[in-house]
């Protein structure tokens, strides 16, 4: 039986969606990133997890085979909904970052002060091409720190191992309905409407935890 792929629910209604994000993306992008792109990218792993279940293996090569569509389909399908899962936990909030002790010592650390990170995340959303994301990650398999990282698409760029704590979704999609072409600003009011207290929470469990497991 195809394993079933779930479409997580905000941690907010569609109706509340509209009010709390609205600093950032107006409500009809709050309504139809939700229900029509992000669902999508689920819908879309569901159906090739039927389709594999008799996908001939043996006709794979290296040019166009069926089985390798759908396993490179399923790869950017995976990333989509994954991150955008991510990118609606750490939107909703206002920006304020006292309730976030431990993230916010670990960026301090890691880039040196809160507006340096800052600057660098932002460069990250602002450089990744017109189909991409900005991503504050944690690097649990090479170096143990927290990077900013620019994907373009989905999943190209993106770092074996790195746990995604704060993605900025960058397609046009997400942001010209309200912004135009301005995606710094975007980027801006996405940063300065952060729910911090709920990536703390993310940071806590993937970052902190990972890091006794390892030293154990």
């Amino acid at each position: 039986m195809a394993y079933q792929w779930q479409f997580h629910p905000r941690p907010y209604s569609d109706q509340d969606a509209a009010q709390l994000l609205a600093p950032v993306i107006d409500a009809n992008t709050a309504d139809w990133h939700y229900n029509k792109h992000h669902k999508g990218y689920v819908d879309a792993m569901n159906k090739i997890e039927q389709d594999l279940e008799t996908a001939d293996r043996a006709s794979a090569n290296g040019n166009y085979s069926p089985i390798g569509e759908l396993k490179r389909r399923f790869t950017w399908n995976h990333a989509g909904a994954l991150l955008h899962t991510i990118y609606w936990e750490v939107m909703g909030g206002n920006g304020d970052t006292s309730g976030a002790p431990e993230i916010m010592q670990a960026i301090v650390h890691n880039f040196g002060s809160f507006d340096a990170w800052k600057a660098d995340f932002k460069a990250s959303c602002i450089g990744a091409k017109l189909s991409g994301w900005g991503i504050l990650v944690y690097d649990s398999l090479y170096s143990g720190r927290l990077l900013n990282v620019e994907v373009d698409e989905h999943h190209n760029g993106a770092i074996w191992g790195a746990v995604p704590l704060i993605p900025c979704d960058v397609f046009e999609h997400a942001y010209y309905h309200k912004d135009g072409w301005a995606r710094a600003t975007y980027v801006d009011n996405f940063i300065s409407n952060l729910n911090w207290g709920r990536i703390n929470d993310r940071y806590k469990k993937y970052v902190q935890v990972s890091n006794s497991v390892i030293e154990v």
